[in-house]
């Protein structure tokens, strides 16, 4: 009886979670935004993803923030050349790697 119940729980968790993408797929591909709306809304994933990087840089070594501030500003330059996503991480990562050879 125990099976049942947790394949019940499963099954709702999956109802819960897949409702709330569902209804808005449904009901917004039949409205028509203003554009400055949608041009909000495709920003809104590099503001999510920024708020998830950034406490991240300032928390690369303990007590001191210089090696992912180095890090973080090569990537927003690298960015703003708007050079490959995989250039930009390995720009990142090697200047960090510099910074700290060149601090001993």
């Amino acid at each position: 009886m125990e099976q049942y119940l947790l394949f019940a729980v499963i099954l709702g968790m999956a109802l819960v979670t897949y409702i709330p993408r569902l209804l808005p797929a449904l009901f917004l591909d039949q409205l028509q935004m203003p554009s400055w709306l949608q041009n909000w809304m495709k920003s809104i994933p590099y503001a999510a993803l920024g708020a998830l990087i950034f406490p991240g840089i300032l928390q690369v070594q303990e007590g001191d923030l210089s090696p992912g501030i180095v890090g973080g500003i090569v990537a927003v330059i690298l960015s703003f050349l708007k050079v490959n996503l995989i250039y930009v991480l390995l720009g990142s990562i090697f200047a960090v790697i510099g910074w700290e050879y060149i601090r001993g």
